[in-house]
């Protein structure tokens, strides 16, 4: 199979660069997909991924816009190929109590977080079915398995981006294309490292493993499901989490 196109939502940032950098390793031509508004931060992604410059390339994409989505999508598609791998890593918070969260906190977040998805998959899906291979990994999260206080709108995004996959999964496999979700832990991303160090020892003292996770551990479990032969694993939700929380 020739050099495939994987996008990346949320392609810039710790996690979603260092997927972005496993997969153009795999030999995937790269679209980091994100938010254009900002271009020092744009200039300093490419700066980071200079190494893969014939490899990875920047996009602006706004995954909450359904019909701007859709829109760029397509103009990716035209600029740089069919997309065959699909990896979801957009996802924004907005914590505070549900006693004290607004509607716009809420909507914000089920928008970018779960919505987003939908809008990526609805523009990707029938060019994967059509051409009988593709590969779909969400980005979902620990507290989407276990809740957190604080919240229950990025809980309650995640949870729903697991019933997604799997109902989306059903829906493709025999196609050839593959749904699954990665549920991340706590890991070393500049939001982590942001709470005070007393409250992160707290959080690393409940980790069995003794430790935060790093962005390549994560990228790593995206890489082997975004693989060709990985296509017996669908509908799956692989935890990488130190043991945070375990269940089977």
């Amino acid at each position: 199979m020739s050099q495939l196109v994987a996008l990346v939502s949320g392609g810039i940032g710790g996690l979603g660069t260092e997927i972005c950098r496993h997969l153009a390793r795999s030999g995937h031509r790269v679209i980091a997909a994100d938010l254009g508004a900002r271009s020092e931060r744009i200039a300093a992604f490419r700066a980071e991924v200079e190494e893969f410059r014939n490899d990875i390339f920047f996009e602006a994409l706004d995954v909450a816009d359904h019909a701007g989505c859709a829109a760029s999508l397509a103009d990716i598609v035209a600029r740089h190929g069919p997309i065959s791998v699909l990896v979801n890593a957009a996802g924004i918070t907005r914590d505070t109590s549900l006693r004290r969260m607004s509607e716009q906190q809420w909507s914000d977040v089920i928008t970018v977080n779960l919505d987003g998805v939908f809008n990526t998959c609805r523009a990707l899906i029938d060019g994967m079915t059509e051409r009988g291979f593709g590969r779909i990994v969400n980005i979902s999260s620990v507290n989407g398995q276990t809740g957190q206080f604080g919240q229950t709108n990025y809980s309650a995004a995640k949870a729903g981006m697991h019933g997604f996959t799997m109902a989306l999964a059903r829906e493709v496999a025999k196609k050839g294309v593959t749904v699954n979700s990665v549920s991340p832990g706590y890991c070393e991303t500049a939001l982590v490292m942001a709470v005070a160090e007393p409250v992160r020892e707290q959080i690393i003292a409940n980790i069995p493993v003794g430790r935060l996770g790093k962005p390549c551990e994560i990228a790593r479990v995206v890489d082997f499901l975004c693989a060709e032969d990985s296509a017996f694993i669908t509908g799956a939700n692989i935890p990488v989490n130190g043991g945070y929380f375990m269940d089977f």
